[in-house]
């Protein structure tokens, strides 16, 4: 007895079959993340304070109870100038900034303009690796409120992984800065970026090296400046969404040439230049200018 052949199409009324999240119950369908769409964050989401990096972030902002890896050439070049915003939302909630090491103190008057205050800046001055793992563990397990930002250079993979767990009893936002040679190691932190400094007058360009969403072929470029450097840049070097403060009308003045006192003539060299004549003639000059005792 011959079988009739399958059909080869599908009827109108057959609905195609269910994808495997579909097919799960809702809590786990949530946590299922494709790779060509942009995922989900589990957790609170901070903006960024840049619309264009906020449409690129899963969950629209910067994750808390998460580790944010940035790389970059050098240091207290564009850090500041890309979470100053969101730093500024999190003290203005009574939060406080923790910096763990960072390679130069950082300009308190700027960061104030900025919106952060003084005393909300806890600066952590830890020498040695093992002393920037520890305070950086002690602040993510601290009760409060806070943004963690932890230079560690020197950091190995297993101590990544370690600080991606503490990052989850935390609250607040935790950022690690590491050099570029660090692109090619793993990282558990589920966002990691790459930040540099384009041509003049020299906006961000982030390069999304690792998210929850598709691959980003394109760096995205910020115009962002601090708010004391933005009078200083000419008006033609400025993006059309990029708006600058209005400056004060000043009255013009016609120039003047500078005058000085007309030079007297004199016979008695004065102390600066018997300095200097016994530095010409080898000898120590304190001990040529009167006043002063010798060796």
């Amino acid at each position: 007895m011959l079988t009739p052949p399958a059909p080869t199409g599908v009827a109108p009324s057959q609905a195609p079959p269910a994808s495997a999240p579909d097919l799960l119950p809702a809590h786990l369908a949530q946590v299922i993340w494709r790779g060509d769409s942009m995922g989900h964050s589990q957790g609170v989401t901070w903006p960024s304070g840049h619309p264009a990096l906020d449409a690129q972030l899963p969950g629209g902002g910067w994750p808390a109870q998460a580790m944010t890896e940035i790389l970059h050439a050098q240091s207290a070049q564009a850090e500041w100038r890309l979470l100053t915003p969101v730093l500024a939302r999190l003290v203005a909630q009574g939060g406080s900034v923790l910096l763990i090491a960072p390679p130069y103190r950082p300009y308190l008057p700027g960061l104030c303009r900025e919106g952060l205050r003084d005393d909300r800046l806890i600066l952590i001055d830890a020498q040695t690796p093992a002393e920037r793992l520890w305070a950086t563990e002690q602040a993510l397990k601290a009760p409060c409120l806070s943004a963690v930002l932890s230079w560690l250079p020197q950091v190995r993979p297993e101590q990544v992984r370690r600080l991606q767990a503490c990052a989850h009893q935390h609250a607040g936002l935790f950022f690690v800065f590491r050099p570029l040679r660090a692109q090619s190691e793993a990282s558990a932190a589920p966002l990691r970026l790459k930040l540099s400094l384009g041509p003049s007058p020299h906006p961000l360009q982030i390069e999304l090296l690792k998210r929850r969403g598709p691959a980003l072929d394109e760096p995205i470029v910020l115009h962002r400046w601090p708010a004391g450097l933005m009078p200083l840049l000419p008006p033609q070097r400025l993006t059309p969404h990029t708006t600058r403060p209005p400056s004060p009308h000043r009255p013009h003045r016609p120039a003047q040439r500078p005058t000085s006192p007309p030079l007297q003539p004199t016979d008695t060299p004065s102390p600066d230049h018997v300095a200097l004549d016994g530095l010409a003639a080898g000898q120590h000059p304190l001990s040529a200018t009167p006043g002063f005792p010798g060796r």
